[in-house]
C-alpha cells in the first residue's frame, strides 16, 4: 500500500515538474523572440496660441492694475 502511495507521489511530482518546465520554455520563447522597442520619435510641438495668449494678456492687465493701484 505504501509502495503505491510512493509511486503516485513520485508521479505527481514528476507531472508538476514537467508542467512547470514546459511553461517556462514556452514563456521564455516569447521573451527571446520579442522585438526590441523602436527608436523614440521627436515629440510633437504644442502650439502656443489661444489660451496661453489670453492668460498672458490677463496677467499683464492684472499687473498693470496692481501697479496703478499702488501709486494712488
Amino acid at each position: 500500500m505504501t509502495d503505491m502511495k510512493t509511486k503516485l507521489s513520485t508521479y505527481t511530482i514528476s507531472a508538476i515538474t514537467f508542467c512547470v518546465i514546459a511553461l517556462v520554455v514556452i514563456l521564455a520563447g516569447d521573451i527571446v523572440w520579442a522585438q526590441p522597442p523602436g527608436m523614440p520619435q521627436a515629440p510633437s510641438q504644442a502650439p502656443i496660441d489661444g489660451g496661453l495668449g489670453i492668460l498672458a494678456a490677463a496677467s499683464g492687465a492684472y499687473a498693470y492694475k496692481k501697479l496703478k493701484g499702488k501709486k494712488k
